[in-house]
């Protein structure tokens, strides 16, 4: 290995180490590889930067993220959870269930784990504690259930892989529905085992007609969104990238005219709050690809391909490091720069390995989205350790029995594809 590569990794790594934000390791990091190991004029990176931004792409994750915050601000939410209460809340640990299915239910909707955290948990978290859950136990059930955020589409870093490796971006969607739905079944069958063995928390009464009927039909609307998204994307009433617009539209009819939650007054503070969130995001895009561009400028994604071909002969050996490094990776960089970077480094090898990119894009959705509850750099794990003034290590020992399942369910499908690959190739869409 050339010692500037050895200096380059250090410098990450060491940027990291020293808690300085990924979006500013990775734009120093690439600059300097750029000024001091090519002949590349620096102008060259600014380009880059401004194509990278030129993207519809990004105009898509951008309206998802507008969609989240109009849901947050508004009585979406609150209806979703009431639903979800009222489905489940009754069995043993019904409470708990009742927040890993309504971060299902959001995720289908938002597209994002740390939107889900923020409205998910921030309903739950106090609801669960008041109803004598362990504070531990609830902080690992809904620090690790918004993970579906981006799992269960729409989801913003299939996006990003679509858009990187050029994969069908519904067939991709397709592939997100039976791993989520597997997770969300095992977590609340933990939740229920767990109950069983750990009694004195307060369960709701089992819900009469009158109270269901009248829950299903509050949250009829909300409960709509998810449908009206998937049904217009699968019929070809519009595309995938057209969804995140009608989302939004449709989010913001319901809170200011049917749930009359959102009033024009607060529109702009719901603005303000998605344009921040969008130019955090963007600067990590600009960030991941000055870094990226380095990497490819060097040829280092071919020579690491060419590194592991020649050392790994078997696809279910080259899928087990695959996973293992994403899990590393997940611990100290976002899952949008690592999806951005790691994209282009992984994609040449998948061939060689006859590895489906639609079932790879899955993988590495489900494994970075693990990311956000594995420490260090776990957001979720900060989140809501500072909902109830709990520190890292703390929530990281109350997430790990869920984040164990979540790794589990990843293992089965990472190896067994045709369980997620058949829906897509069911419904038409080229996934091959």
């Amino acid at each position: 290995m050339k010692i500037q590569y050895i200096l380059i990794l250090l410098t990450l790594l060491g940027s990291m180490a020293a808690t300085v934000p990924v979006f500013l390791c990775l734009i120093f990091t690439g600059l300097m590889g750029f000024a001091l190991f090519t002949e590349i004029p620096l102008i060259f990176v600014v380009q880059a930067i401004f194509r990278s931004m030129d993207n519809f792409a990004l105009i898509v994750v951008l309206f998802f993220i507008l969609c989240g915050n109009i849901m947050t601000a508004g009585s979406i939410v609150t209806k979703l959870i009431r639903v979800a209460n009222v489905t489940v809340g009754w069995l043993p640990g019904g409470l708990a269930m009742a927040g890993v299915v309504a971060c299902a239910m959001f995720g289908a909707i938002s597209g994002s784990t740390v939107a889900t955290v923020v409205a998910i948990g921030g309903f739950m978290i106090p609801a669960l504690i008041d109803n004598h859950y362990e504070e531990g136990f609830t902080l690992g059930v809904m620090t690790t259930a918004p993970n579906l955020g981006i799992i269960i589409p729409p989801s913003i870093t299939m996006i990003l892989y679509s858009m990187v490796s050029s994969c069908s971006l519904e067939g991709l969607f397709l592939t997100g529905f039976i791993p989520g739905l597997t997770i969300t079944a095992a977590m609340c069958l933990y939740c229920y085992w767990w109950a069983k063995h750990n009694p004195g928390f307060q369960t709701a009464p089992f819900p009469t007609f009158k109270e269901l009927v009248s829950a299903y039909k509050e949250g009829f609307w909300s409960l709509m969104l998810p449908v009206v998204i998937f049904a217009g994307i699968f019929s070809g009433a519009f595309t995938a990238n057209e969804a995140a617009v009608v989302a939004c539209v449709y989010a913001l009819i319901v809170e200011m005219f049917i749930h009359k939650t959102t009033k024009w007054l607060n529109l702009k503070k719901v603005m303000v709050n998605s344009a921040v969130t969008s130019a955090s995001l963007l600067i990590i895009v600009a960030g991941a690809t000055v870094f990226g561009k380095y990497l490819t400028i060097e040829n280092i994604p071919t020579l690491l391909s060419e590194a592991i071909v020649g050392s790994i002969t078997q696809p279910w050996v080259f899928l087990m490091i695959m996973q293992i490094w994403l899990l590393i990776v997940g611990m100290f960089m976002d899952c949008i720069s690592a999806t951005l970077i790691l994209t282009p480094i992984f994609l040449p090898m998948l061939e060689k390995y006859g590895i489906n990119p639609v079932h790879f894009g899955l993988l590495m959705t489900i494994n970075l989205a693990i990311g956000y509850t594995t420490p260090p750099l776990g957001v979720s794990l900060y989140i809501t350790g500072a909902m109830r003034n709990k520190d890292l290590i703390y929530v990281s020992k109350a997430a790990f029995p869920f984040v164990m399942i979540q790794i589990a369910c990843l293992m089965l499908y990472t190896y067994w594809p045709t369980a997620v690959l058949w829906l897509p190739r069911a419904m038409g869409w080229n996934v091959d």
